[in-house]
């Protein structure tokens, strides 16, 4: 049975920068939900967008999942990651179907001051 888990292909994108290679792990009807904004993306180039503005945002020697949790078709990963002298710590939750195409991408971050760094330089980048 072929192994449709897209998680190696996320690791892989988030050590390289490669940023197309998303176009072969996320679903059309992809949906992110942002840690910041209370309305979740919908749609794979909405999804695309904010992974693109993260990756940048997150693009820092420190950032490093931590913990890995996968099942058949959902992984936790824990990171943490300082920006700013600011300890960050977070988690991607992230499913996928059949086909191995992510369905749905979810970031929690912790603590507030966490947040409200995220929230400022992730608007930054979507603008």
């Amino acid at each position: 049975m072929k192994n449709n888990n897209p998680i190696e292909v996320w690791h892989e994108v988030v050590k390289s920068g490669e940023i197309v290679k998303l176009d072969n792990i996320l679903d059309e009807d992809c949906i992110f939900y942002s840690p910041v904004v209370f309305s979740p993306q919908k749609g794979k180039e909405a999804t695309k967008k904010y992974l693109t503005a993260a990756a940048i945002v997150f693009a820092d020697d420190s950032f490093k999942y931590t913990k890995e949790l996968v099942s058949s078709h959902l992984a936790c990963l824990e990171f943490e990651l300082v920006l700013n002298e600011i300890n960050i710590n977070g988690i991607d939750i992230i499913s996928w179907n059949e086909e191995g195409k992510i369905t749905e991408f979810k970031v929690m971050i912790r603590p507030l001051k966490a947040v409200e760094i995220i929230h400022k330089y992730m608007g930054e980048e979507l603008k």
